[in-house]
């Protein structure tokens, strides 16, 4: 056996041997650099510019910057985007299971319900809540058609706060509702025959099995939506309501007759707030995307399976010479993957 490895492995070794290491020589992008210092050279440019041009008035972007009046529209804007996104996401799933029933009235009734919400503008369904008053001036608990038990005056129950938290929130729901209908379909029908070959019910199904696996598809979309509800808020002076971030600053800015800041400050808060929402987003996708895509192999398991392999010169006992180890060949048929030496 040593006389046949002897035999097939002189050219190996005299190519070992003989051979230089192979030089890389990087691959030059010249354009690629010009378009970079290009890039730069324009921001650069912006930044100076907007820096000294008087129209945008830095002094008063931070005299207004962190003023009560300011900050406290901000933690308004907050709660509406919390209330309608937390309001939105239930009947969302809600309206979802309800368009994947094999009922077809209630499959109808979601889809008209996103046929309504989907295909009207949501300044408009503002604004028509803003006058919910003169459509309904009370609110009648009891049975059709005979004396309510309880009444009461929709002005007195329903403030501009709650229709803006309620226009906000069933709109998005509409939007919601697809994303969780996407998110279900996404998850292998035969999840749900397992469930059922293990005796688990429906809901059971839905809330352990289904709804776990499907948010690793339901939580990106829902991360741009909390971002786009944020700055949707913005129309609720459609209701009317004027405590919010942007009409707030509009409204300074009406008074001292210098808008340019007191937007440059809206701006800014709703980039701080923004900025915050991508990081939980992030967060939450790499969690609810563990074992999915690529994984990275354990080095420190030496039974983990490698992607590469030990290749060079080592000596064997008994050879008198070197011997040269390939790398494992997976092109072959039959081949295990094991390097070996030859």
């Amino acid at each position: 056996m040593n006389g046949a490895a002897a035999g097939q492995t002189p050219p190996l070794r005299e190519a070992a041997s003989t051979s230089e290491p192979i030089k890389a020589i990087r691959l030059r992008h010249p354009w690629r650099m010009v378009f970079a210092v290009l890039l730069v050279a324009i921001f650069a440019f912006f930044v100076v510019d907007a820096a000294f041009r008087p129209a945008y008035d830095w002094p008063a972007v931070g005299k207004y910057l962190f003023d009560r009046r300011i900050s406290m529209a901000a933690l308004v804007t907050i709660e509406l985007t919390v209330f309608s996104m937390v309001i939105a996401i239930i009947l969302g799933v809600i309206l979802a299971v309800m368009r994947l029933s094999p009922n077809p009235v209630v499959k109808s009734v979601a889809w008209f319900y996103l046929w309504i919400f989907r295909g009207t503008p949501v300044y408009v369904q503002l604004t028509i809540w803003g006058l919910i008053s003169l459509i309904y001036t009370s609110i009648d608990i009891g049975l059709p058609f005979m004396t309510p038990w309880i009444s009461f005056s929709t002005n007195a129950a329903l403030n501009t706060f709650t229709l803006a938290v309620i226009g906000l929130a069933l709109n998005e729901a509409a939007y919601m509702a697809e994303i969780v209908r996407a998110g279900l379909l996404s998850v292998d029908k035969g999840q749900e025959e397992a469930s059922v070959a293990l005796g688990m019910s429906w809901s059971q199904t839905m809330t352990r099995v289904i709804l776990p696996q499907s948010m690793r598809v339901i939580i990106p979309p829902t991360g741009n939506e909390v971002i786009s509800m944020l700055k949707t808020t913005s129309l609720v002076t459609a209701v009317p309501f004027s405590l919010e971030l942007f009409t707030r600053s509009r409204d300074i800015s009406a008074e001292t007759f210098n808008p340019i800041p007191l937007l440059i400050v809206a701006s800014i808060w709703y980039l701080f707030f923004t900025s915050i929402l991508m990081v939980g987003q992030y967060f939450l996708e790499k969690r609810f995307s563990r074992g999915v895509g690529d994984r990275q192999t354990d080095k420190s398991d030496p039974a983990a399976p490698t992607t590469g392999a030990i290749t060079g010169v080592v000596p064997v006992v008994g050879a008198g010479q070197p011997t040269v180890v390939l790398p494992p060949r997976t092109d072959a048929p039959g081949t295990t993957g094991d390097g070996g030496a030859r």
